[in-house]
C-alpha cells in the first residue's frame, strides 16, 4: 500500500490554506518530508514553525477571510506556480466555527466564517482553475461531517460545511472532462484547535470518538489514490454519518441541538 508521501509526491507544485495549525500543519509535515518534491505555497495570517529545503517552501501571510489580501497574496504565487510543472495539487483547508445559538457571539464573525469557509474556497479554485485545466491535478476541499446534517449551536459552521461538501461533488462532475479530480474530504471531531477557537470549554465529544490529524491525512491520500469524491474519515464517523443521514433532517436537527446544547457552559 502507498504511503502518504508517496501519494503526494506525484503533484508537481502544491498550495496549502491553514497549513500553521491542526491538520493543515499535519499535511505540510507531511509534504515537506518528501524527498525532491516540487513546491509547497501556504497562506495563512501565521508562518508554519517548519523546516524544509530552500527554495522550495514558500508562505504566504494573508487573512483568507478578506478578499483582497488573498487577492495580492496570488500576484505573486501564481507566476512562481506557473514556473512549476506537472499536476497541481490545492487543499482548502482552512476554516473555523462558532459555538452557541446564532447570531452569538456575534453577526460579523459569522459573515467571516461564511468568507472563510465557502468564499476564499471558491475564490482560489476558481483562480487556479485554468493551471488545472493545462495540466491535470486535484483540488481537495476539507468539510466535516456536521456537513451531513443541520448543527443547531454550530449553525452557520455545519452550513458552510454542507455547501462545500456538495459543491465538491458538482464540481467533481464539472471538472471530469479536463482531468481534474475533487474531492470532499469529511473529518470528525479532530484533536486541534478548533473546539478552543470556536467557544467551547472542552472538546464536545469522548476521546474514543476523536482522532489525530495524522489519520486524516492519511485518509486524504487514499482518497486521491483512489480518485475518489467523498471521503468520511474513519469508521465509527462513517457509521454515524449513515445513520443520521437516515434520519428526517428536522429529527436530526433536534437531536444535533439537544447534544450540543448539553455542552454548553452555564
Amino acid at each position: 500500500m502507498e504511503t502518504a508521501q508517496q501519494v503526494f509526491k506525484k503533484f508537481g507544485a502544491i498550495v496549502l490554506t491553514g497549513g500553521s495549525s491542526g491538520i493543515g500543519y499535519a499535511l505540510l509535515t507531511t509534504l515537506v518530508s518528501i524527498e525532491h518534491n516540487g513546491p509547497i505555497f501556504n497562506l495563512s495570517r501565521k508562518k508554519p514553525d517548519i523546516k524544509c529545503e530552500e527554495n522550495r517552501f514558500f508562505h504566504y501571510t494573508c487573512d483568507l477571510e478578506v478578499p483582497l489580501e488573498l487577492d495580492q497574496a496570488l500576484e505573486t504565487l501564481i507566476p512562481r506556480l506557473q514556473a512549476s510543472s506537472g499536476p497541481v495539487l490545492l487543499v482548502n483547508n482552512s476554516g473555523f466555527g462558532a459555538y452557541g445559538p446564532y447570531p452569538e457571539p456575534d453577526l460579523e464573525t459569522h459573515l467571516r466564517m461564511v468568507d472563510l469557509n465557502i468564499r476564499a474556497s471558491l475564490n482560489l479554485a476558481g483562480r487556479l482553475l485554468p493551471l488545472f485545466q493545462n495540466r491535470g491535478g486535484a483540488i481537495v476541499n476539507i468539510a466535516s461531517t456536521a456537513a451531513f446534517q443541520p448543527t443547531p449551536q454550530l449553525s452557520t459552521y455545519g452550513a458552510s460545511k454542507a455547501f462545500l461538501l456538495h459543491w465538491s461533488l458538482s464540481v467533481a462532475e464539472d471538472l471530469k472532462p479536463y482531468g481534474v479530480h475533487v474531492m470532499a474530504v469529511c473529518p470528525g471531531p479532530t484533536r486541534t484547535a478548533f473546539f478552543k477557537r470556536a467557544g467551547f470549554a472542552s472538546p464536545p465529544t469522548p476521546p474514543f470518538l476523536s482522532q489525530e490529524p495524522a489519520a486524516v491525512i492519511y485518509a486524504m491520500a487514499q482518497g486521491l489514490k483512489k480518485k475518489k469524491t467523498l471521503v468520511v474519515c474513519g469508521f465509527k464517523n462513517r457509521c454515524i454519518v449513515g445513520l443520521t443521514s437516515l434520519l428526517p433532517k428536522s429529527l436530526a436537527a433536534r437531536m444535533a441541538g439537544y447534544v450540543l446544547k448539553k455542552v454548553r457552559e452555564p
